[in-house]
């Protein structure tokens, strides 16, 4: 794979971690030493609502820091409108972020009623912002050096 790909993949692995809220899968995308900020910015400037320092902490906060899914229901992490530029053995991932809620209708104990078809649920977009992500290569491996999240809408951690 190119690099273009590999940085893609990066950053595809840990939409899937946070989507499966799985500690281990996300610290393995970022180097040990590697941070992470988390902003509101859709009142014109930023302001800082956490950050994380290092691998493990990073995944521990997937377990501890986001709600955990509903019965019948499930988040999908997406990015959109990449920009990836690469020098050498650094890289930098410039997007748009969206995340929807999937939220599934239990089939009825007696069974759907006649003339029922399709999905059954909702899909709802519940975050949108921007990603900016800073990539190292070390033995060359990609992982992630420091990652900003700039959430449109305010953002409110569990137990905050």
């Amino acid at each position: 794979m190119t690099d273009y790909q590999l940085v893609n993949e990066v950053l595809a692995r840990y939409l899937r971690a946070a989507d499966h809220r799985d500690p281990k899968s996300m610290a393995a995308v970022f180097w040990p030493d590697a941070t992470v900020h988390v902003y509101y910015s859709g009142a014109g400037s930023d302001e800082l609502l956490g950050a994380m320092e290092g691998a493990d902490a990073i995944g521990a906060a997937v377990e501890n820091g986001m709600v955990p899914h509903p019965d019948l229901g499930w988040s999908h992490h997406t990015t959109v409108n990449p920009i990836v530029t690469i020098d050498g053995d650094a890289a930098e991932y410039d997007a748009q972020f969206l995340v929807y809620s999937a939220l599934g209708i239990a089939r009825p104990a007696d069974g759907w009623p006649e003339g029922t078809s399709g999905s059954q649920g909702s899909i709802t977009p519940i975050e949108s912002g921007y990603v900016t992500t800073s990539l190292r290569r070390r033995d060359g491996e990609w992982r992630i050096q420091r990652h900003v999240i700039k959430h449109d809408l305010l953002y409110v951690f569990p137990g905050a």
